[in-house]
């Protein structure tokens, strides 16, 4: 795919304006702040953004998961704190409309659709990152209820959420033990500790969530028991192709100042884009970012078109996390003491971008779900 198609331009155009206008007049204060502001994303999903794929019978858009990546893309170009927000209440919406029944979907996707109810997705432990499966929050039967206990890091959201999507081990260890609920954020017996000092996305909070014999109706479990692993991989899945076209809207918002600085910069009464040692290394920005978002469309489209694409959102969250700790390390580099300081946006998506090659599974984990591919490639044929 080498062109959007009309619509696709049109709710390109329309995410840039909504984001400017809703996000723009408050970016330094929030990140200097650490300020989250909620009514912000009810105002993105007034805007019809945070509910680009889901289902229109629930109040979504209805639209493709590329439709998605272009619309994070546009978000993050002004904000990736919140093109970040935008698709962690994405992931509930995922995963409620694959695995949900139909008395959840009609309860919590209209809301989060139209961002009046903001979602959270709860599966990292103080002791359990990459090696998800080794969760030891626990949901026990209790009659008609299930009751949790356990403690959840790194938790975007976490004391501003209305919903929390929470994996919990209800059978032995490993994969098989982990089922999936839906916590309201308003259950008793959740609480919250810490909130995360951030080097970057410092206007995302990101907290610690307690379940403390916390009590939900059975009918809160997404899926079977046992069955929750599977859904937090799927959910991960898709949400490397959110994580991604994040980067590369936060790579080419680095490119675009420093392009900007480098044209109007001058040096021995030359613009310094005109040396070779500015120009090329703008060039390989510029080339690097277009290489990053022709994957992460690919991704998006074999996720559209039915077909597998874990390995090629494995590629495209590499890709386009990489070249976000590249592009805006080099946009600091071509503005020189002025790309150090606060007086240019390009220091913050330095400090945002660094995060990108960590969340959705670090890029280490990415190369392993990558190696295995062409393993089992090599094997089949």
């Amino acid at each position: 795919m080498f062109q959007l198609d009309s619509d696709q331009q049109a709710l390109q155009a329309a995410a840039a304006e909504a984001a400017r206008a809703i996000l723009g007049a408050t970016l330094k204060e929030d990140d200097e702040a650490e300020r989250f502001r909620k009514e912000a994303i009810g105002a993105l999903g007034a805007a019809g953004l945070c509910g680009i794929p889901t289902p229109e019978a629930h109040g979504g858009l209805g639209l493709g998961y590329l439709d998605y990546a272009i619309v994070l893309e546009e978000i993050a170009k002004v904000s990736a704190s919140y093109g970040v927000s935008v698709a962690v209440t994405g992931l509930p919406q995922v995963i409620l409309s694959t695995f949900g029944n139909a008395e959840q979907q009609a309860r919590w996707l209209p809301g989060l659709a139209a961002g009046e109810l903001l979602g959270a997705f709860a599966l990292s432990e103080p002791g359990s990152g990459s090696d998800a499966a080794s969760l030891l929050s626990t949901a026990v039967a209790d009659g008609d209820d299930y009751v949790l206990n356990g403690t959840k890091f790194w938790i975007t959201h976490g004391g501003h959420a209305d919903l929390y999507v929470v994996m919990a081990r209800t059978g032995g260890a490993g994969a098989r033990g982990i089922s999936a609920f839906l916590v309201p954020g308003d259950s008793p017996g959740l609480s919250f500790g810490k909130k995360e000092e951030k080097m970057g996305l410092r206007a995302s909070p990101t907290v610690e969530v307690v379940m403390e014999d916390l009590r939900i109706p059975a009918a809160n479990r997404i899926g079977e028991e046992g069955a929750g692993f599977r859904v937090a991989m799927s959910a991960l899945d898709s949400g490397r192709i959110t994580i991604a076209a994040i980067s590369v809207g936060l790579a080419q918002a680095a490119l675009d100042v420093a392009a900007a600085y480098a044209c109007q910069r001058r040096q021995f009464k030359t613009a310094i884009i005109d040396f070779q040692g500015v120009g090329f290394m703008l060039a390989d920005m510029a080339t690097r970012i277009e290489q990053a978002r022709l994957v992460v469309h690919k991704a998006a489209w074999l996720r559209d078109q039915g077909r597998p694409y874990s390995h090629v959102a494995a590629m495209a969250k590499c890709a386009a996390t990489d070249c976000a700790m590249a592009v805006t390390t080099d946009a600091v580099q071509v503005m020189g003491g002025y790309g150090y300081t606060r007086e240019y946006p390009v220091e913050r998506y330095m400090r945002d971008a660094k995060v990108m090659q960590i969340v959705e599974g670090t890029n280490q984990v990415q190369r392993v779900v990558i190696s295995r591919h062409l393993k089992q490639q090599h094997e089949q044929g």
